[in-house]
C-alpha cells in the first residue's frame, strides 16, 4: 500500500487553489475550488442524514459536468463507494447495477431518470437529481423534512465558515474500497471492478510526476467520466492539481471536441484515436493525395517545410497550447501514427485497463517509441507468458499498486483474472523489448487459429485494412475456417462522389487484392462483405466482437 493517498491530495489541492477555477459547464456555470469545497461539505452532510456510512455504495449516472464530479468527489471522500454508471447503458443494465453493486443512492440526470423504474431498484433509499441535489424519488420518507434536516445539517459545518485553512476532509485508508466500475467489454460481460484508494492513487500520483501539469492550466473532460480513463486523467488528477477542468457533457462529435479546444486552449489533452484518426482522414489525407503535394514531398528540404507547417495546423486544431496529447484506449491506426511521427506531432500512446485504474504503461511524447504503448508504469510489473517475450507473443501479465482488489461479489472471474501470485491476466496479447516498452498485438479473445496451425490476430489485419480506400472500420473473423472482413464503408466520402453499391463492391473486391498481395498466406481474406451500419462499440470505442461472431 501506498502512503500517500487520493483524499490528502484533494484537501491540499482545495485549500491551496482556493480562490481558482475548478470546474466548468462548457458554455455555463463555473465554480471555484472553494465552491466546491462547499458542494462536498453539502453532500456529506446529505449522507448523514440520510444514514449513509463509509462503505456503502452511491450509483451515479449522467453525463460529465460540475455535479458529477462534486458527487464523485463527495462520495470518495465520505468513505463511500462510488459506483459510476456509463450514460448509454441501457434501463436494464442500469437496475441491474444499482442492485448488483448494493447501491443505497442514486443520483441520476433528470431525462435518463424519465427511463427508470425504482420498483426495480427495491434497496435505494432515494434517487437524488444531479441536476440540483433534489430528491426525485425517496422510499419510507417525507422529502419535505428530509430536506430541511439536511440544510440544517450542512449550516451546523459552514456557521462558523469555510476558509482554506480550515477546510478539512476525513482521513481514508489507502485500503479501502473507492469505486466499483462496470465494464462494458468486447466480450459481452459486464463486470463490477473494485478500485481501491490505493489504485487510484498510484495513478494519480504517477501522473502528477510523469504527466505536464500545473495548477491553473485548463483541461477539456470530454471522455466519459463515468469510465475510469476519462475519471483519471481527465478530472481526478486534473483536480488534485488545481487545474481548470471544463466538461463537455453531451456526447462530442470531433467537431464540438476541436471547438472546444480553440476556446479552451488545453495544456493536456487524452484522446481516443477515433477523434485523431477521423481529423487525419478528413483534413490531412485529402491534401496529402493532391497530385502537387505529392511531387513536392518527393523533395527533401520541400517536404520538411511542408511538414512543419502541418504539425502547427494540427497543433492550432487541438487548441495550440498543449503539452502533449495522451491517446488510449483502443489500437492507433499504423498509417496515422506513422505520418504523426513524421511531421513530430506531440502525442504518445498508453495502455490500460479498468483493472488497473486505468494505467499499465506510459511513455512521454519526447522518449515514445512508435507502435508501443509505452513503457511498464512505476509500482508496476509486466511480463510475457511466452518462452521468449521480445520476440514470441504471449499474454501480458501485470502485478502491482494499481491492480484491483477483484469483482464485485464475483469470486469465479476474479480467480480467473488474479492469479495466486498477484499477476492480473489482461486477456491482451503482446510482446516487450528489452527497455520495457510494450507492443500489444491483440486479445487472447480474439486471435484465431489458422489452418496451418498458426496464430492470427484479427486486430493486425483490420489496421491494413482500415487504410485502405473507403473504408471506415472493419472486422475479421473465422467463418467455417475461412477468414471474412465485415467492412463498414466511409459513407459520407462514397454519397460526396456518388459512389452507388455496385461500384462500393468493385472497390472494396479491388481492396482485398491488393491487401492479399501483400498478406502472409495463412492470414489470407477470403471475402469483403460491406456491413450496413456502424459497428456496435464499447464506451473505449472498441468493436464489441462478440456480437459479429455468429
Amino acid at each position: 500500500m501506498l502512503k500517500n493517498n487520493i483524499i490528502d491530495l484533494l484537501e491540499n489541492s482545495i485549500r491551496k487553489n482556493w480562490f481558482l477555477a475548478a470546474f466548468s459547464n462548457y458554455r455555463g456555470e463555473t465554480i471555484t475550488y472553494k465552491q466546491l469545497a462547499e458542494k462536498i461539505l453539502y453532500l456529506h452532510s446529505l449522507y448523514r442524514v440520510l444514514g449513509i456510512k463509509p462503505g456503502d455504495k452511491i450509483s451515479i449516472l449522467g453525463k460529465n459536468s460540475i455535479n458529477w464530479a462534486s458527487v464523485y468527489l463527495a462520495t470518495i471522500s465520505y468513505g463511500a463507494v462510488a459506483v459510476p454508471i456509463l450514460p448509454d447503458f441501457k434501463p436494464g443494465d442500469v437496475h441491474h447495477i444499482v442492485n448488483h453493486s448494493d447501491s443505497l443512492l442514486l443520483f441520476s440526470a433528470d431525462s435518463l431518470y424519465e427511463n427508470l423504474d425504482e420498483k426495480n431498484m427495491q434497496d435505494l433509499i432515494g434517487v437524488i437529481s444531479l441536476k440540483d441535489f433534489t430528491f426525485q424519488f425517496c422510499r419510507k420518507r417525507q422529502i419535505d423534512q428530509l430536506k430541511d434536516k439536511i440544510e440544517e445539517s450542512f449550516e451546523s459545518v459552514i456557521q462558523k465558515g469555510i476558509d482554506a485553512d480550515n477546510f478539512r476532509l476525513p482521513d481514508i485508508g489507502n485500503d479501502k474500497l473507492a469505486a466499483i466500475v462496470y465494464t462494458s467489454g468486447t466480450t459481452g460481460f459486464s463486470k463490477g471492478v473494485m478500485l481501491l484508494h490505493n489504485s487510484l492513487s498510484a495513478n494519480i500520483i504517477f501522473a502528477r510526476e510523469k504527466m505536464p501539469l500545473e495548477a491553473g492550466d485548463t483541461i477539456v473532460s470530454f471522455l466519459p467520466i463515468a469510465h475510469v480513463f476519462g475519471c483519471v486523467f481527465e478530472f481526478l488528477f486534473p483536480t488534485t492539481m488545481g487545474c481548470h477542468i471544463t466538461f463537455l457533457s453531451k456526447i462530442p462529435s470531433p467537431k464540438i471536441i476541436m471547438k472546444a479546444f480553440q476556446d479552451i486552449h488545453p495544456q493536456l489533452i487524452l484522446s481516443v484515436p477515433l477523434v485523431i484518426e477521423k481529423i487525419y482522414r478528413k483534413q490531412i489525407k485529402p491534401m496529402l493525395n493532391k497530385g502537387t503535394i505529392k511531387l513536392l514531398l518527393k523533395i527533401g528540404f520541400i517536404r520538411k517545410r511542408i511538414y512543419h507547417k502541418i504539425n502547427n495546423k494540427l497543433t492550432t486544431v487541438f487548441g495550440g497550447n498543449f503539452r502533449e496529447i495522451v491517446v488510449g484506449g483502443a489500437a492507433f491506426n499504423e498509417e496515422v501514427e506513422k505520418f504523426l511521427r513524421a511531421i513530430g506531432f506531440r502525442y504518445t500512446v498508453g495502455y490500460g485497463m479498468t483493472e488497473c485504474g486505468p494505467l499499465v504503461s506510459y511513455t512521454g511524447w519526447d522518449k515514445y517509441r512508435s507502435r508501443s504503448t509505452g513503457q511498464i508504469v512505476e509500482n508496476m510489473e509486466v511480463k510475457i507468458d511466452s518462452s521468449d517475450p521480445l520476440t514470441e507473443v504471449g499474454e501480458i501479465l501485470v502485478r502491482g499498486e494499481n491492480v484491483m482488489s477483484g469483482y464485485y461479489k464475483n469470486e469465479k472471474d476474479t480467480r480467473i483474472a488474479l492469479d495466486p501470485e498477484g499477476w492480473l491476466h489482461t486477456g491482451d496479447l503482446g510482446i516487450i523489448d528489452k527497455d520495457k516498452f510494450i507492443y500489444i498485438r491483440g486479445r487472447s479473445k480474439s486471435m484465431i487459429l489458422g489452418a496451418s496451425g498458426k496464430n492470427i490476430y484479427p486486430e493486425e489485419i483490420e489496421a491494413r485494412i482500415n487504410n485502405l480506400p473507403y473504408v471506415q472500420e472493419s472486422l475479421v473473423i473465422d467463418r467455417g475456417g475461412k477468414l471474412i472482413a465485415l467492412i463498414y464503408p466511409n459513407m459520407e466520402a462514397a454519397d460526396k462522389e456518388k459512389i452507388d453499391d455496385g461500384q462500393m463492391q468493385q472497390i472494396m473486391e479491388r481492396n482485398r487484392t491488393e491487401l492479399n498481395r501483400k498478406t502472409p498466406p495463412y492470414m489470407l481474406i477470403t471475402k469483403f462483405e460491406i456491413f450496413p451500419e456502424e459497428f456496435e462499440k464499447t464506451p473505449k470505442r472498441s468493436i464489441k466482437r462478440f456480437m459479429y461472431m455468429g
